[in-house]
């Protein structure tokens, strides 16, 4: 609970509105701005009653009050801020994900679940941790975009979104101690400056082994490590790895005459932490954050089928602003190749592709 100290009066109720506005730029108004609304209360209620006040000293007193109260407020109108975004809306998020991931039902169902509880959570234990596997083209970096727009207007452009991609950030395995100290410095100095902040790494499958344990303080169930709290931070992780174990369940189930919707978590996720623990290749091999569950949510995608691709390619005509040519659809969705060999029933890249093939057809 925020207090005035070090004074009474203006110089009180400046503290208590400094330490509002701190608050604030963690992650939503606590109790210092309540207490900083309620003084303002008071101050302006006092100024009503008083017969015998200075006239310069009240005008900077309201001033001051005024100014550490307002402006915030009037900033955010005009840029962005920690936590801006109106109330995450579980209808929007399902939404986003029934019109825009296709094939997905138990990644929809985690992410929607996950997210919505974490967000609405005022004390979370320790940060919200994602980790999402699968082939490319399945949707795992279209679910981060899509987890960041509704939680930031300026969605992966937010200045609380970072992005590291494994190959970009952290090429050479000669330099895994300095990149382990300037991987901990970002991550403290960007949660210092905004509690929510969104910390998404692709390739994993490509980060050299043992480097992301440098961020295993961050995502452990402490309330301060070195006087910062991370625990309404998000981090997601983006894979291949794991790939093989969910599309050899995928196709069990349809060597079975079984439906893929059919596939429940327990079929997969334990097999898949497993897997990615044990992938020499993996950025996760032998990793802490695995061995002392620090990952809340192994995600699996799973391989998409081609009716998924005609989905997507659906989808990518609207966004055009073209009508829906289904000749189209089918031309551009049997140009894709699929595996195994034989039953060709996934697609090896997804919709990663089909949207550049449609482009042969509307070259004009």
């Amino acid at each position: 609970m925020a207090s005035a100290r070090g004074g009474t009066g203006s110089a009180g109720l400046a503290a208590v509105l400094v330490r509002g506005r701190r608050e604030n730029a963690q992650g939503g108004a606590g109790p210092g701005m309540k207490l900083g609304r309620a003084a303002l209360g008071l101050l302006l209620l006092a100024a009503s009653v008083v017969q015998a006040v200075e006239p310069i000293s009240l005008g900077l007193a309201l001033a001051g009050v005024l100014t550490g109260y307002i402006y915030p407020r009037l900033y955010c109108l005009f840029a962005e801020c920690c936590g801006q975004k109106r109330s995450l809306s579980r209808e929007a998020l399902q939404k986003d994900l029934d019109n825009k991931l296709f094939g997905q039902h138990l990644a929809k169902k985690i992410i929607l679940n996950a997210v919505f509880g974490f967000i609405n959570n005022p004390k979370p234990k320790k940060p919200l941790t994602l980790s999402l596997h699968g082939w490319t083209g399945t949707g795992k970096n279209f679910v981060s975009k899509i987890i960041a727009e509704n939680i930031y207007e300026g969605g992966l452009n937010s200045d609380y979104v970072h992005l590291f991609v494994a190959t970009l950030h952290f090429p050479h395995a000669s330099n895994i101690t300095l990149y382990k100290d300037q991987l901990q410095l970002w991550i403290r100095g960007n949660v210092s400056a905004c509690a929510r902040s969104i910390f998404i790494f692709d390739e994993m499958d490509k980060m050299h082994a043992g480097l992301i344990d440098a961020i295993k303080p961050f995502l452990d169930y402490y309330d301060l490590v070195d006087g910062v709290s991370y625990q309404k931070a998000i981090f997601i992780f983006l894979s291949n790895a794991g790939a093989e174990r969910i599309t050899d369940v995928a196709l069990d189930f349809w060597r079975s005459g079984k439906q893929r919707e059919d596939i429940k978590l327990k079929d997969i996720e334990h097999a898949l932490s497993v897997s990615v623990f044990n992938n020499r290749n993996s950025g996760f091999w032998h990793s802490s954050l695995i061995d002392r569950n620090l990952i809340d949510y192994f995600v699996p995608f799973l391989p998409l089928e081609y009716k998924h691709l005609k989905m997507c390619i659906r989808v990518e005509m609207q966004s055009r602003g073209y009508e829906t040519n289904e000749d189209i659809v089918s031309r551009v969705a049997e140009e894709m190749t699929f595996f195994p060999k034989e039953e060709r029933v996934f697609s090896d890249k997804g919709c990663k592709t089909v949207f550049t093939k449609l482009d042969y057809y509307y070259d004009d």
